[in-house]
């Protein structure tokens, strides 16, 4: 059969769906991009917030119609929303033949043809005990893949690696570790394994990812094993840059922040979502440590990774935020300088502990404080891209821009692709260019977050 794919939400989701494309081929099916043509149609969805879970309903309800005017005579949902209202999704939308959640990725081709059981390749399934589980995430299936076979569905010079799966934090505003079940770590003998093969297939740039990376290893007994996998990942041949996302604040230590220093491949590039800066906010939140604190290590990063470049995520309209405590976070962001800030307004998600308070902070005055921030830290920006200009710096081709094809763009190691700015280039001859392809170039302008470069 000829199968579509439709994956949303964040890099994790995607590995998921990466697998699964490449078990539906190992199946024997074929894959397309053209809905209109696929006699099944799978939507890989996120529900982590209301907009996320909006939006994978109206994908579903979209590809829905593709079996009145298509090929198509399934239609799968998996992923998170399927996991959340699994019941309700089938009662509601009947157009839906098959619904698997989080931890059902391995049937996935039993699901595209409509039977219970079907001979697959084995998945790796991960039965570790976690002593920060909850009793919510215990029940969870606990698929964890091990470099099954997976479709790109990235750019062929750049991969995700999930380095593990689930979550064992109990941060009042999140949902994940309902979703996805308690912290379960691959072993570095499997990343490893991976990475080479990606390289192998022409991966220039592994991104390493999971709900905490910074915690990779601690549930198998072995302390902070991250160190000792970005130093394995180091000798990957084929590979130029290995990058971190998703960090997290206690768990971040000095051995994880000497192997960035140290591994050349590794780029200085912390990702550390903090959410808020007020103390009192933060505590609401369920969030570890307080402003200051969060100051503190943020310095020691930079001691540390000299040259690196800095990466968060706040929430804004929080339950009970007032303009005291938003005026404390913008006031953080001053004086600590981040290189990328992403603002998000608080959604207010059952099945969380927050839920149990009241959402009385307006809609309005939500969006108002998110574009206050926003406009904060584009004015930081500003200035900080005005003093780059005439450094020289390494840039990774990424591909012609979608604005046109004759213009290419690339990023430098301080920007991670799809979630950060870029560079674009002038004075390229585009037929020397190629996606992944390293260059020296000087940075001669910038156009607000992104910067311009000339090729050395």
């Amino acid at each position: 059969m000829k199968i579509g794919f439709v994956s949303l939400g964040c890099p994790k989701n995607l590995v998921d769906s990466e697998v699964m494309m490449g078990l539906s081929q190992d199946g024997g099916h074929t894959l397309t991009s053209n809905p209109a043509e696929a006699d099944v149609l799978v939507v890989n969805t996120c529900a982590f917030i209301d907009s996320a879970k909006e939006e994978s309903i109206n994908t579903i309800l979209e590809l829905a119609e593709f079996k009145k005017t298509g090929n198509c005579t399934r239609l799968v949902v998996t992923g998170c929303l399927g996991e959340r209202y699994r019941d309700e999704l089938k009662a509601q939308i009947p157009e839906i033949d098959a619904v698997l959640g989080t931890g059902e990725v391995p049937d996935i081709v039993a699901a595209l043809e409509g039977v219970s059981k079907i001979r697959r390749i084995p998945l790796t399934l991960v039965q570790s005990e976690s002593p920060f589980q909850t009793p919510e995430s215990r029940d969870l299936p606990t698929y964890l893949y091990d470099a099954e076979p997976r479709v790109f569905a990235t750019p062929r010079h750049f991969a995700y690696i999930k380095v593990a799966e689930g979550c064992d934090y109990k941060c009042s505003f999140c949902i994940i570790p309902t979703l996805r079940g308690h912290y379960r770590s691959r072993t570095v003998e499997a990343i490893v394994r991976e990475a080479r093969s990606l390289a192998a297939r022409g991966v220039r740039e592994l991104i390493l990812i999971s709900q905490d990376t910074t915690f990779y290893g601690r549930d198998l007994g072995k302390g902070a094993a991250l160190p000792v996998l970005l130093r394995e990942l180091n000798t990957v041949d084929g590979i130029d840059w290995i990058r971190l996302l998703y960090l997290y604040p206690t768990t971040i230590t000095d051995d994880i922040l000497d192997a960035m220093a140290e591994c050349e491949k590794v780029v200085k590039y912390v990702d550390l979502p903090l959410q808020h800066a007020s103390d009192d906010v933060l505590r609401r939140m369920k969030r570890p440590g307080t402003g200051r604190h969060y100051e503190t290590l943020l310095n020691r990063i930079r001691a540390r990774v000299p040259g690196v470049s800095l990466r968060t995520t706040f929430i804004v309209g929080f339950p009970g935020e007032t303009e005291a405590e938003f005026g404390e976070l913008c006031a953080f962001v001053r004086s600590v300088g981040f290189d990328h800030v992403g603002v998000f307004t608080y959604s207010h998600e059952e099945g969380t502990t927050a839920h149990h308070l009241v959402d009385d902070v307006p809609a309005a005055i939500k969006k108002r404080r998110r574009n206050a921030l926003m406009a904060e830290q584009k004015r930081i920006v500003g200035r900080a891209q005005k003093r780059r200009v005439g450094d020289h710096v390494q840039v990774m081709v990424d591909g012609p821009s979608p604005e046109h094809e004759l213009v290419w763009r690339g990023r430098v190691s301080g920007q991670a692709p799809e979630i950060d700015p870029v560079v674009y280039f002038t004075d390229a001859n585009p037929e020397t260019l190629r996606p992944g392809k390293l260059l020296q170039a000087e940075i001669v302008g910038a156009r607000e977050y992104d910067l311009v470069v000339r090729p050395l």
